[in-house]
């Protein structure tokens, strides 16, 4: 007969047996692999998982069948530098001394004190780059490079700065010899060691036509070329943002004219990148996720997307200018198949990353929250965000809201008030419209179409009392209200290093 004593023996070396077991799988899994897949300008509705019918989407489509998508998913803020200044660093861009989209006359950038999704993973030696649109400052202080990505090719701010503008082309119509306000737009290509240089000093139609095309062909090498050690990749799409291009083997081919033609090419870029992970058999150790900076910009009409039942786009944060159409992807960890109707951000890519691969958070504030819970299909898991703040208009505090409730603050907005947009790459003036204070259902009204504050005035005086915090915290220009925990983004300095750019 066994005495206690040797039972609890045999019991303690069982469990040492065990937890040594774990401690050795857990030492020969490598860290997962980390790509994000940023889209300019693209629309709640327009792709295939989240409504679109104009076009196939058959790689993002799969994408969600072997993923999840996420329903409720925004970004900081619904414009471009903003929200990627908040996507790099896992705080509203408020916080980062972020506002709007940085044009080719911006001294300022990314300060060197903030920690990028890029460095979080550096600090785990992790293989880094990024190939597409930075747009978080372009002198060379401010590049990708000096932000924790081993190396970057890609355009510095947004593919309409440039002198074929509609505003800048009608100009110059009419005086040949007047100033515009773009410079010629640049690619350039940076690494660590060998520094910047522009490799391309004057975009052309032509060459923009290839740039979903390259920048696809350079993820997918930098993929194969890193098979035996973890990496994070960021793919920063230019497209779909205004002016469209697209190559041959797309122009034509989605009969939904020009931006179907573009979502098709984004999309076989998604499947080209999928392809690459699965051909280093590393598809059961990456994470992918598909999203967009902003929602779609909707004065251009034909050649810009759709919100879909969501109010608004691009430049308000109605739910149609911050909700992005938004994919996870890891197989055999995110469950096939599923949605995820929870609040959840950008902002929670940064800490969720760092808890993936094992990585210390900075030692200052960040706003995010590791949303592995929502990403993983837990039961019961819930949103992170007991609020979530509104920052639009150089620092306004336009709403707020919270899983339910949405209560918008009084501002103005740019609208098309019901009207059509424009055609042929030519946009239509917005209209200005004036938001009243307001509270929204969005359970029961995604379009933000009904007012029910005298319904739930608990929930009116608690997001306001959140936004008091949030004022404080962050400041609000509407109220001329200083944030004391806003930290300022650089400025060049009398003796560093710019950009070279051809004024025409």
């Amino acid at each position: 007969m066994t005495s206690p004593r040797c039972l609890i023996c045999l019991l303690g070396f069982s469990l040492m047996l065990v937890l040594l077991t774990a401690d050795r799988a857990s030492a020969d899994t490598p860290p997962p692999n980390v790509v994000v897949i940023f889209i300019d300008d693209m629309g709640y509705a327009d792709i295939g998982p989240f409504g679109a019918t104009d076009y196939p989407t058959p790689n993002l489509d799969r994408m969600a069948s072997e993923g999840r998508r996420f329903t409720d998913f925004v970004v900081s803020s619904a414009v471009c530098s903003a929200s990627r200044s908040a996507l790099m660093t896992g705080c509203y861009h408020r916080r980062v001394g972020f506002s709007g989209a940085l044009g080719p006359k911006a001294t300022t950038g990314l300060a060197d004190r903030e920690v990028t999704l890029a460095e979080l993973c550096k600090s785990k030696g992790y293989a880094t780059a990024a190939f597409g649109k930075w747009h978080l400052g372009h002198d060379p202080k401010f590049l990708p490079t000096n932000h924790g990505f081993d190396q970057f090719y890609g355009i510095p701010y947004s593919n309409d700065m440039w002198p074929l503008h509609p505003d800048s082309v009608a100009v110059r119509k009419k005086n040949p010899k007047a100033k515009i306000p773009w410079a010629a737009l640049p690619m350039i290509e940076s690494t660590r060691e060998g520094g910047a240089r522009v490799v391309n000093d004057d975009m052309q139609p032509s060459d923009q036509e290839q740039m979903t095309t390259e920048f696809t062909e350079r993820a997918v090498g930098f993929i194969k070329d890193n098979a035996d050690q973890p990496f994070f990749l960021y793919l920063p799409h230019p497209m779909v943002h205004v002016p469209l291009y697209v190559s041959d083997k797309f122009r034509g081919k989605s009969g939904a004219g020009i931006f179907g033609d573009v979502v098709m090419e984004v999309d076989w870029s998604v499947g080209q990148v999928l392809a690459a992970i699965e051909d280093i058999g590393a598809q059961q150790n990456t994470l992918v996720v598909f999203t967009s900076d902003n929602g779609p910009w909707l004065s251009y009409g034909t050649d810009s997307g759709s919100a879909g039942p969501l109010r608004e786009g691009k430049g308000t944060m109605f739910e149609g200018g911050y909700r992005e159409p938004t994919i996870m992807w890891w197989k055999d960890k995110i469950p096939a198949g599923t949605t995820c109707d929870k609040l959840c951000s950008s902002i929670d890519i940064l800490p969720t990353v760092a808890k993936l691969i094992g990585a210390t958070l900075p030692d200052h504030k960040i706003d995010g929250h590791d949303i592995r819970p929502l990403m993983f299909g837990e039961p019961d898991a819930t949103s992170p965000h007991d609020a979530f703040y509104g920052y639009y208009g150089g620092g306004q505090l336009q709403t707020i809201r919270n899983e339910r409730f949405k209560l918008v603050f009084p501002h103005q907005y740019r609208t098309l008030d019901g009207q059509p947009g424009g055609s042929g790459g030519n946009p239509v003036p917005y209209a200005s419209a004036r938001a009243e204070l307001a509270l929204y259902d969005l359970d029961n009204d995604l379009g933000e179409t009904t007012n029910v504050m005298e319904k739930f005035p608990d929930q009116v005086k608690e997001l306001q009392a959140a936004a008091s915090l949030a004022r404080e915290d962050l400041g609000d220009r509407l109220n001329d209200q200083k944030g004391a925990g806003v930290r300022p983004a650089a400025n060049l300095g009398p003796d560093d290093e710019r950009l070279p750019l051809v004024w025409k």
